[in-house]
């Protein structure tokens, strides 16, 4: 008898643990089938997404294929792309001529020129060996040394002026005078070219 109570004992112990099993085995089912339900639901909602995104290519393409609907819009396109090119051109040339007024006023401001005053005085004079220390009588201008100026602006001054006069020659009837060294109201000989 104590057997059969051992072995019935057993299998009752071998039911229930086997129901915990099913129970454990059921629940993964349960779990895996809720898995699989949102895996068709995502398939079902991109199937959905690929059938717009179809219709639209088909749209688009029938739109494309039409005649003139192309040549249009791409007509108002270069209409305003030119429109903005120009636009853009305008503000190049305003900024061009706002460097160039700044360079100018660099210029002015550090002494050199951009666009030069004549000689102050072009008044032709003779002088003699005492005043430009030459050794003759010599024929020429008296300049007077304005802001900025310098051998070479002054000798491209009067050469503008048709005075073919060399900064060798300047410094020659002017004795002492360092080309480095020019001070505003300095006035300094001009000679005349050999005629």
């Amino acid at each position: 008898m104590k057997r059969i109570l051992v072995w019935l004992f057993i299998l009752s112990f071998s039911l229930a643990d086997a129901r915990a099993q099913d129970d454990a085995t059921q629940q993964q089912i349960n779990k895996l089938n809720g898995q699989i339900q949102d895996a068709l639901d995502a398939q079902a909602l991109q199937a959905k997404r690929i059938t717009a995104l179809e219709k639209e290519i088909s749209e688009l393409h029938d739109k494309s294929s039409q005649p003139g609907a192309v040549d249009t819009a791409n007509a108002d396109d270069l209409k305003k792309l030119a429109e903005q090119v120009q636009e853009v051109d305008k503000k190049r040339q305003a900024d061009r001529e706002l460097i160039l007024k700044e360079i100018e006023k660099l210029g002015k401001v550090a002494g050199g020129t951009a666009s030069r005053k004549s000689p102050v005085s072009a008044a032709p004079v003779s002088t003699d060996n005492s005043t430009a220390n030459t050794g003759d009588k010599q024929n020429g201008y008296w300049q007077v040394v304005g802001s900025g100026d310098t051998i070479s602006t002054i000798v491209k001054a009067y050469r503008a002026k048709g005075i073919k006069v060399t900064a060798d020659q300047i410094l020659k009837a002017n004795p002492g005078l360092d080309a480095n060294k020019l001070y505003v109201g300095k006035k300094i000989f001009i000679p005349a070219p050999a005629q």
